[in-house]
């Protein structure tokens, strides 16, 4: 009888703990819901001002156990340009399970203490009908995230499977799952996951059926806010297979795509090192195996706070032009003015002088791998003095040092050139003549032009500059010397404003 009593006593002093602190935590939750969405929409005006949309939370209905609102995605008042109309708002259905022991994740076994766990999903009206329709009349994805005490998230994302056939076309997606996380001030976020397969099947605009197909997407990420205020981190993305087909025959079929880029901080504390790898395991277009690729690019020396002013500047120049009617409704002039800001903007990331490597760039099939490696390292402008007298002197003012090379094996380029004129319509017989006359013209005609040599089967170019001295293929020269055997014009020397010009000089007489 009495262990009897002490086990009550247990259970309801943990029912009164865990009644007062879900209370508290709903009460808790409801005063901070303001300042979560400000928070939210100042991240928004940010990283994505050209979406010109804002968040608000609305009809808060506190439980003691749970809680519910809605969290609306609306268009910014005033705004020119949106993705939504005006008027026409995403409706998301939040429901809150308050803490410590929050009861979705009870259900789904998880004992640790949490502020809250909230289940997210999307509310079908006139903007997200369509969706709805093609998930078979239930929200296409729903979340469920953690909110620990400390203030950190995480959220588990599923995505539906989704399925759509109708006038001829077909839309078929396998849904996916996906991790967000981040941390109470949103500096250090991950987000992975993966999709299995998605086919979108329509009619292009020439009355061809083309399909597009994906297997097995994967992604894995992390990012953190460094000392400049700029992201850093690292992203992978791979994909199995992506095929593209027209009219029920198969055009091209590329296999074990991978994409990896990271960013970190130098050691100094002050420049940005970044990296991208890129591979492709195979290409075949028509059944023709045309080989496998990859990429690797380098990026140093950036200065961070060059790169935070780059930004800035990028960012308010971009929201400007959304700003302008006449310009986004252009989209040649938009995308004429979003290059000019991206220019006008460079100059800044020039700062730190950085270096630039490609180490390789490569492409391999069965007879061998052509690869071309640059390093080139830039200079910062901003220090120059002094007009440039010739295009030496303006070349010297960005560029510090560059050194390249290409080598392409003649058998590797046969072998590629076979396979594209068998896709041209030759027999395999006559493409290989074919190709074998082409690289064999094109590595003639090479030499003519002193831009390649021919070494142990191998088609060379090797180009060096500093200086304003080139060196091609072991040959140096002047730049100016470089630049004419391309028949380019040179940069000419700058006249004053107040320099006469020359007296053209008077032919002879002819003889009589």
């Amino acid at each position: 009888m009495k262990k009897t009593l002490v086990a009550a006593g247990i259970i309801v002093a943990l029912g009164v703990v865990w009644t007062g602190g879900a209370w508290y935590t709903g009460k808790q939750l409801e005063s901070r819901l303001a300042e979560i969405v400000n928070d939210a929409n100042a991240q928004i005006k940010h990283n994505a001002p050209e979406a010109n949309v804002e968040l608000s939370a609305q009809g808060y209905q506190r439980g003691l156990f749970s809680s519910h609102f809605t969290l609306h995605i609306k268009p910014v008042d005033g705004a020119t340009n949106t993705w939504l109309k005006p008027g026409q708002n995403i409706v998301l259905q939040e429901t809150v399970d308050h803490g410590p022991f929050p009861l979705a994740q009870l259900k789904s076994f998880s004992l640790a203490p949490a502020m809250a766990s909230v289940h997210t999903q999307l509310v079908n009206n006139d903007v997200t009908k369509a969706l709805f329709d093609i998930a078979k009349g239930k929200s296409p994805f729903y979340a469920e995230t953690r909110i620990g005490y400390d203030g950190d998230t995480r959220s588990d994302i599923t995505l539906l499977p989704l399925s759509s056939e109708k006038e001829g076309e077909k839309v078929a997606f396998s849904g996916g799952q996906f991790r967000f996380s981040a941390d109470k001030e949103g500096n250090a976020l991950t987000l992975s996951g993966e999709a299995q397969s998605g086919l979108v099947d329509a009619v292009n605009e020439y009355g061809q059926r083309v399909q597009l197909s994906f297997n097995q997407l994967k992604t894995d990420g992390k990012s953190e806010i460094a000392a400049f205020n700029e992201r850093t981190g690292s992203q992978k993305l791979s994909l199995d297979k992506l095929s593209i087909s027209v009219e029920n025959k198969e055009l091209a079929v590329l296999e074990g795509m991978n994409l990896t880029a990271k960013s970190d901080v130098a050691d100094d504390k002050k420049n940005i090192n970044s990296q991208l790898d890129y591979t492709i395991n195979s290409l075949k277009v028509q059944g023709q195996d045309l080989g496998s690729g990859n990429l690797t690019l380098k990026v140093g020396h950036i200065d961070g706070q060059a790169w935070h002013q780059f930004s800035e500047q990028y960012n308010a120049q971009t929201r400007a032009l959304m700003a302008q009617p006449d310009v986004v409704q252009n989209p040649e002039l938009y995308q004429q003015k979003a290059t000019e800001a991206f220019l006008n903007a460079v100059p800044l990331l020039l700062k730190g002088e950085p270096v630039i490597t490609v180490a390789p760039l490569s492409w391999k099939n069965a007879k061998g791998e052509a690869t071309f490696n640059l390093s080139l390292f830039l200079k910062d402008p901003s220090t120059a003095t002094g007009a440039p007298q010739t295009l030496a002197d303006e070349v010297d003012r960005t560029v510090k040092s560059l050194d390249g090379k290409l080598v392409i094996p003649v058998d590797m380029a046969t072998e590629l050139m076979t396979q594209v004129a068998k896709l041209e319509g030759y027999q395999q017989d006559e493409a290989a003549k074919l190709a074998n006359q082409q690289v064999k013209g094109l590595a003639a005609m090479g030499q003519m032009f002193r831009i390649t040599t021919l070494e142990n089967n191998n088609i060379l170019t090797s180009l060096q500059y500093t200086n304003g001295q080139v060196t091609l293929n072991g040959e140096k020269m002047p730049l100016e010397e470089f630049v004419g055997m391309f028949g380019l014009p040179s940069l000419q020397p700058a006249q004053p404003d107040n320099a006469v010009p020359p007296v053209p000089e008077v032919p002879p007489a002819p003889q009589q």
